[in-house]
């Protein structure tokens, strides 16, 4: 009988136990994805400055060539019959192309365009808007108030983002019209693709909603920018910079961050998301030899607070 009460007694423990450990998995997905988007971002910047890459075509590229790849390895590791399940039912096509549409290429087209009228910092900042229009889109879907930890975690996200990316000089930054705008629309894109995909990776997984929403939003973008234009001539090491951003900073930076909802909210997978600025600001100041300033640490500080919060919190 004591040893029946002891098993008892162990299971609802065990269940704790997993989930933490989903738990952590997602919050390390959802990380480690946001740095490879910060890492990625960086390199964009380069071939944009010195190499004179039109961002629609890098975005075009990026998600095509990142669609197909990871179709492809779906393809050959489940079977054909696998990888084109989405499209046979109306419903789930009409989804993935709604999602690879204004989820996916909306993030990256909307981000580019935010950059392109006005800067990486200002388009940062708004962009780090979402975690807050999707704990607001939540509380008001459920009817209840955001919990305490949610807050904290969402004031440290924007502030550490904000002193990032400025290190404290906001006056300094010149915001267009436009920028804001499109600035604005990348935080909605982000909050939509967060949130709208649940479905489909539940039925789909993350590998396969990713790479149709990829190559979806990359055809699209193919032939509203690169139809006509012929390739950029590009040295070598431009070239291995493309194939980053296209390998990591794409196809596996939004493969983990999609896999990552499966075991986390979207809002704490929106605030993790913070760790590209982060990541960003770690890399200018190592490989290019940007100058950090104390309030820019101190923002970095505050992103790896959230993450420390969120980790330890529980659901």
């Amino acid at each position: 009988m004591s040893e029946l009460t002891t098993q008892t007694s162990l299971q609802p423990e065990a269940a704790s136990n997993a989930n933490r450990v989903r738990r952590l998995k997602g919050l390390l997905l959802a990380l480690l994805g946001a740095v490879l988007w910060g890492v990625s971002g960086t390199a964009a910047q380069v071939l944009f400055q010195r190499f004179g890459i039109a961002p629609g075509w890098l975005v075009a590229v990026r998600m095509t060539v990142s669609g197909l790849l990871l179709v492809t390895i779906v393809g050959v590791r489940t079977g054909r019959l696998s990888v084109l399940a989405p499209w046979r039912n109306l419903r789930t096509a009409v989804g993935m192309l709604v999602f690879g549409l204004i989820g996916l290429l909306g993030v990256q087209y909307t981000y580019f365009s935010a950059i392109g009228y006005g800067n990486a910092a200002t388009a940062t900042i708004l962009q780090y808007l979402s975690p807050l229009v999707i704990v607001a889109y939540s509380a008001i879907r459920s009817r209840r108030l955001p919990s305490r930890t949610q807050f904290m975690c969402l004031i440290l996200a924007l502030v550490g983002s904000a002193l990032l990316v400025t290190d404290g000089h906001v006056m300094r930054l010149s915001i267009a019209p436009l920028a804001v705008i499109w600035g604005l629309a990348s935080a909605f894109a982000v909050t939509f693709y967060s949130m709208y995909p649940r479905r489909l990776l539940a039925q789909f997984g993350a590998a396969t909603t990713t790479g149709w929403g990829m190559l979806v939003g990359g055809i699209i973008m193919s032939m509203m920018t690169v139809r006509g234009r012929t390739m950029p001539n590009l040295p070598l090491g431009a070239w291995g910079l493309v194939a980053f951003v296209v390998l990591f900073g794409t196809l596996l930076a939004f493969y983990l961050y999609m896999a990552s909802l499966q075991y986390i909210e979207p809002a704490e997978a929106s605030l993790l998301a913070c760790g590209e600025p982060l990541a960003a600001a770690i890399l200018a100041l190592a490989v290019l030899h940007v100058r950090m300033g104390p309030i820019a640490i101190c923002g970095g500080f505050c992103v790896l607070l959230t993450v420390t919060i969120l980790s330890r919190s529980r659901k």
